[in-house]
């Protein structure tokens, strides 16, 4: 296929771009060169700005496929559709878990209710919500902006050049071995998705033309807190012995959900978000979508993502909590 990334060169984004280029796909990355320049050397490289609207370098373009891991508004995905004007044989926007309004429920699938904006011209990222109902309107415009569209409500995405910590920080710190604390309940289901294991199965749904809206994440069974910080002990061979702390106990010493301790939801507190990391995958699965063990996203992440300083807790915060519950 002759596939155009939009953007190319961060994350899931660069996941696409590799995992296109190991099926000898002919790539194109289209970004604004600020962002790991000269990444993909033998990869062409078109620049503009899509906030302004410049997208003079798509002029008379065409592609088998598109894949847009960059675009934030709507907006974006019309003016893309408008410049491809038909020339765009199918796209693919990534779309987000956060669209759902109050996932409390278990299994929730893609009809699940979505967040809206009042002012559905606003572009405008506030908070969850309103970044959400923005994927949410992203999804109809490129419905409406191109003849075959594929919309992926991908949930948290892990693995190698993962810049946003969450998963980073439990494998990192359980590697580093040591105390380490955990949020209850630690039967709290947890879902991810490797960006390889993502990237592959869109190219492949690109390439068979397929359409609609999928929600995306793994893995295929399901998986507690538990089981997972089980697992980075045993697959980094650390020292590490997992200390287990009451909800209420963090809660009352301002430990935040998801920021502090990444991937807990403090469904006790907030049980509207309960069943955030427990939405159905079945659709994407049986379209095709498939994942690697476990261990091995932990390693390939432990190898190959850094750790965030401002995803999780310090270890001096992380010692005095501890400390406390003793």
């Amino acid at each position: 296929m002759k596939v155009l990334v939009l953007g190319g060169t961060l994350f899931l984004g660069r996941h696409v771009v590799e995992a296109a280029l190991a099926r000898r796909d002919e790539v194109t990355i289209f970004n604004r060169g600020c962002t790991n320049p000269g990444l993909f050397p033998d990869v062409e490289e078109l620049h503009g700005d899509r906030d302004s609207g410049d997208l003079a370098a798509l002029e008379e373009r065409q592609f088998d496929a598109v894949v847009d891991t960059s675009a934030r508004i709507p907006r974006w995905v019309r003016e893309v559709g408008a410049e491809f004007d038909g020339r765009a044989a199918h796209y693919t926007f990534i779309s987000s878990a956060s669209v759902y309004v109050n996932p409390s429920r278990p299994e929730f699938d893609e009809s699940a209710p979505v967040h809206t904006l009042a002012d559905p011209t606003s572009e405008e990222i506030v908070d969850a919500a309103t970044y959400g109902a923005l994927k949410a309107l992203g999804e109809h415009a490129a419905e409406e902006s191109f003849p075959r569209s594929l919309s992926v409500r991908a949930g948290l995405i892990v693995g190698p050049y993962d810049d946003s910590g969450r998963f980073t920080y439990w494998v990192h710190r359980t590697a580093r071995g040591g105390d380490v604390l955990c949020p209850e309940p630690r039967d709290q289901a947890v879902q991810f998705i490797h960006a390889r294991d993502l990237a592959e199965w869109i190219l492949a749904m690109a390439e068979r033309g397929e359409t609609g809206v999928f929600n995306a994440s793994g893995p295929a069974e399901p998986l507690t807190f538990d089981g997972l910080l089980e697992a980075c002990r045993r697959t980094t061979g650390a020292d590490t012995r997992l200390h287990w702390v009451h909800e209420p106990f963090l809660l009352e010493r301002g430990v935040q959900a998801w920021r502090d301790l990444p991937l807990w939801l403090a469904p006790g507190a907030n049980p509207d978000q309960a069943a955030f990391l427990e939405m159905n995958v079945g659709k994407a699965i049986e379209a095709g979508l498939r994942f690697r063990p476990l261990k091995q996203t932990i390693r390939e992440t432990l190898s190959d993502a850094l750790p965030k300083p401002e995803a999780g807790l310090s270890p001096e915060r992380e010692a005095q909590l501890l400390l406390e519950a003793a």
